[in-house]
């Protein structure tokens, strides 16, 4: 942290490969993803209506995937104190985060340095979403300048 409280971005070269970025807990409700689907234009029923997801073969509402990548990579923008930083950031949708009515679904994300490139000046950090205990995106991995 800075004098004036702000964060301040980690020092590439006193990153090791393994060093944890930290960790929090997302929980998204159905009027989250409504609100989603309003900001983002994705008003498909899936997300939304338990008859329709369910008749198409889904075990009940899910949250957007998008919703879930982007949630998950603020963890990173947090800790590297600036989301202009990310320079690229990629994933693999694995499962759906199925989302309860009434109630929510909690999603668990930690990050950890994947690797380090001095030359370019970025860092890989790895992240691992999870909601239930089984992981929802795989190959989940932000690059950042640093």
């Amino acid at each position: 942290m800075s004098a004036d409280g702000a964060r301040t971005a980690p020092e590439l070269d006193q990153l090791a490969v393994g060093d944890a970025i930290g960790s929090r807990v997302l929980e998204v409700d159905r009027a989250r993803l409504i609100r989603y689907a309003g900001a983002s234009g994705d008003f498909n029923p899936i997300h939304w209506n338990e008859r329709f997801a369910v008749e198409v073969g889904l075990p009940g509402v899910i949250a957007q995937g998008m919703w879930t990548m982007g949630a998950a990579v603020q963890l990173v923008a947090d800790w590297a104190g600036d989301p202009g930083a990310i320079v690229d950031y990629q994933v693999r949708f694995t499962r759906p985060v199925v989302v309860p009515d009434p109630g929510s679904a909690v999603v668990e994300v930690s990050g950890a340095v994947g690797a380090i490139d001095l030359a370019a000046g970025t860092a890989r950090i790895d992240l691992t979403v999870t909601c239930a205990g089984t992981r929802v995106l795989a190959k989940s991995q932000a690059t950042v300048r640093l």
